[in-house]
């Protein structure tokens, strides 16, 4: 049996990790949460975890042979991290979930840090670097209640983004967590094509059955609102979009799990219900 603790076990990426690690068999899930309560996929173990209480730490990584670190967007996330794998047993696994092209420069190189954290580890590891999430679109804490007033809102520049939906992230990561052949590996994962935003609104319009339109932003509009680390998070990225670098097609989520990624227009076509109105 291999014991592997997922954090952010209700997240995007952390709800198909813990079913798809379920679904080999002979794999004890902790499914790490905040509000461990909440956790309800059938055949995991909902976990206390939260990067606010390193304390429950030790117990959330006693006797795991892998774990599936998300990322925490804040600025002390490399010391976090760090001492969240000095808690873990020495010889489990890492899996990262980071971003596209993590070598950039800006937040003084924050992302590259926390990714050094890992690779300095003394422990096998794997880096996942995906580009911008189909989940966006069906998620009302970013665009779907636009969508549904019939505008997609984003600063593109006239650059492309190579959506990716979180199942195949999850598995590419369930890959690297259980099986042999992943170690010191950095997988850059996209879906299989670059989407202009005008294309993107094209596609959002089928799913949804009502028109919706792209509107281009600038920069600060688009982060008019937020402060702090959030602000100067989102406003690198969304630099980073417009100088391309979500647009770069990749097969690695084909080369790792032996089928290709998943389309927007097939994304959309099972969840393009959620999209019709407002919640």
């Amino acid at each position: 049996m291999t014991r592997v603790l997922v954090t952010g076990a209700r997240g995007k990426t952390g709800v198909p990790m813990v079913e798809l690690l379920l679904a080999r068999g002979r794999v004890e899930v902790l499914a790490g949460s905040s509000d461990p309560a909440a956790v309800n996929v059938a055949g995991a173990r909902p976990t206390a975890f939260s990067w606010d209480d390193p304390s429950g730490w030790p117990a959330a990584t006693a006797g795991v042979d892998a774990v599936y670190v998300v990322r925490p967007d804040r600025p002390d996330a490399p010391e976090l991290v760090r001492a969240l794998l000095d808690a873990a047993p020495g010889d489990a696994r890492v899996v990262l979930l980071s971003e596209r092209e993590a070598d950039y420069e800006g937040l003084d190189g924050w992302a590259l840090r926390v990714e050094g954290v890992v690779r300095q580890s003394g422990r096998g590891w794997t880096i996942l670097r995906p580009s911008w999430f189909m989940q966006v679109f069906t998620d009302p804490r970013f665009y779907r209640d636009a969508i549904a007033d019939g505008e997609l809102a984003f600063p593109s520049g006239g650059a492309s983004v190579a959506w990716i939906d979180a199942v195949d992230i999850a598995a590419v990561g369930a890959h690297a967590l259980l099986e042999e052949g992943h170690a010191g590996q950095v997988y850059e994962l996209s879906g299989p094509e670059a989407l202009s935003l005008p294309r993107t609104a094209e596609l959002l319009s089928a799913a949804a059955g009502h028109p919706v339109a792209h509107r281009e932003l600038t920069v600060d509009d688009a982060v008019a609102g937020s402060t702090g680390w959030a602000r100067a998070v989102d406003t690198v990225t969304f630099d980073r979009v417009r100088s391309g670098a979500f647009s770069g097609v990749t097969d690695t989520v084909e080369r790792v799990t032996g089928r290709p990624a998943r389309t927007l227009e097939a994304f959309l076509a099972d969840s393009g219900q959620l999209l019709h109105t407002r919640r």
